[in-house]
């Protein structure tokens, strides 16, 4: 499986293949994601296969949000594993759905992307219930609308993790509606980089949360409610995806808000998502003042 980072080397932004203890730099003119999806799969291959690229050894530490140029919100999907979907039962205050018969769309803002090791914001003035989801992102490699679902997996360039951490009380406060409460400043880390499509079967991926060293969550992608393939044509439907979209796609059982008693996050807490086919996510909860106005 061809992986490839977004990392800072000598304080520029480049673009690296990860292979295993080794980062081996693409050309300066390919310098973001957005330009290697501009590129293509294929393209990326044939650069993988060429012996000249200049290499350095592998540090986690270079590592950045693999950022697109979508000026799109981050696009979600929620309730995409039923037992995360029951586990929620008369914990919603009030805002109780039936299952739903079609995948539940949601928005995050951009502003909330993260590296895979840069402290999560955290500021208990904002939220008193900040909560942590583990899921696989997937970036969207060409445009399309109304996407057959058996045409849906050809749009895609690639994958990787996020935690959509989300604040529980915002979530609930706003009418239903999930894009305040899922849309705080710097709380989404993303990354650690990205896995391309070919190679990779999306109902078989496994991923993990761990936080402060114990499993909250473990599940495979085999559980979601709505397969990538029926999130990818449903999302289409009447709506053009661009090349550099991102879409997350569910979280499963065993959130904080969900136990009893609740366990959310608090200041100097650890997180870490991680996948045997996608990588780690490791970051820490840290307080940061997100309640001063500030102006442009």
């Amino acid at each position: 499986m061809l992986k490839l980072a977004a990392i800072t080397v000598d304080g520029e932004p480049r673009l690296a293949f990860v292979e295993g203890e080794r980062f081996r730099l693409l050309p300066r003119s390919m310098p973001d994601i957005q330009a290697a999806i501009v590129q293509g799969a294929e393209a990326l291959e044939r650069l993988a296969a060429e012996a000249g690229l200049e290499t350095i050894g592998f540090d986690e530490r270079l590592l950045r949000a693999p950022r697109t140029g979508t000026q799109r919100d981050i696009l979600c999907a929620g309730w995409n594993y039923w037992d995360h979907f029951e586990e929620g039962r008369g914990r919603r205050d009030g805002q109780e759905v039936e299952r739903p018969e079609h995948p539940t769309f949601f928005t995050k803002g951009p502003e909330t992307m993260i590296g895979p090791l840069d402290p999560v914001a955290f500021d208990d003035r904002i939220s008193q219930k900040w909560d942590y989801e583990v899921e696989v992102a997937l970036i969207i490699g060409k445009d399309g609308r109304n996407i057959p679902e058996e045409q849906a997996l050809d749009h895609v360039f690639g994958y990787c993790l996020a935690n959509d951490i989300s604040q529980r009380d915002l979530q609930r406060a706003h009418g239903g509606q999930w894009l305040k409460g899922k849309s705080i400043d710097g709380t989404m880390p993303f990354g650690p980089y990205v896995t391309l499509a070919k190679g990779v079967d999306p109902a078989a991926i496994e991923i993990e949360c761990v936080l402060n060293g114990e499993t909250v969550q473990s599940a495979s992608t085999q559980l979601m409610a709505f397969s990538v393939a029926r999130l990818i044509a449903e999302l289409s439907f009447g709506m053009t995806l661009r090349a550099g979209d991102v879409l997350l796609t569910g979280t499963p059982a065993g959130v904080g808000n969900a136990r009893t008693p609740p366990l959310f996050l608090k200041d100097g807490d650890e997180v870490v998502c991680r996948s045997a086919q996608l990588g780690v996510l490791r970051n820490r909860i840290s307080r940061m003042d997100l309640s001063t106005p500030t102006a442009r």
